[in-house]
């Protein structure tokens, strides 16, 4: 537990987040991914939230093995990334998204099974937080 001096210690620290390396973000078929580096945070933990959205492209898989194309989807998929090792208030990160899934709705019957096999991101956000307070936030058109 810190006491109040730490405490108020880590807030003189943490006096401007800012970027010095990004944030780039990487189309990786089915998932995004968020790389940069931040400066001018505190010494406690920080967690990196990323949530995109897009459309997915999404085919139907019969018992056979057939596929029929075709189907697209609206997805909100996210990750977060919890760094615990804060060097002199500065973090690396490297952030990716979980692939969405697909519903088997819109399939003939519940036998076909609904694949994702690419997502066409739109947007994104990450979020930077540090003591559960965030501290930087980017918004991107992609």
């Amino acid at each position: 537990m810190q006491t109040m001096l730490e405490l108020l210690e880590d807030r003189r620290l943490m006096s401007s987040p800012h970027y010095v390396v990004g944030p780039t973000f990487t189309d990786n078929g089915t998932t995004l991914t968020a790389d940069g580096s931040v400066a001018g945070l505190g010494n406690e933990d920080v967690t990196v939230l990323l949530n995109a959205t897009g459309t997915a492209t999404i085919v139907g898989v019969n018992p056979a093995g057939n596929v029929a194309p075709g189907q697209t989807q609206d997805v909100n998929v996210s990750g977060q990334q919890t760094i615990t090792d804060v060097k002199n208030g500065r973090v690396n990160f490297s952030v990716t998204t979980i692939p969405p899934t697909a519903s088997n709705a819109s399939l003939p019957n519940k036998k076909w099974t609904a694949v994702v096999t690419d997502v066409d991101f739109t947007a994104a956000t990450l979020n930077v937080q540090q003591g559960g307070q965030t501290v930087l936030t980017t918004s991107v058109q992609l």
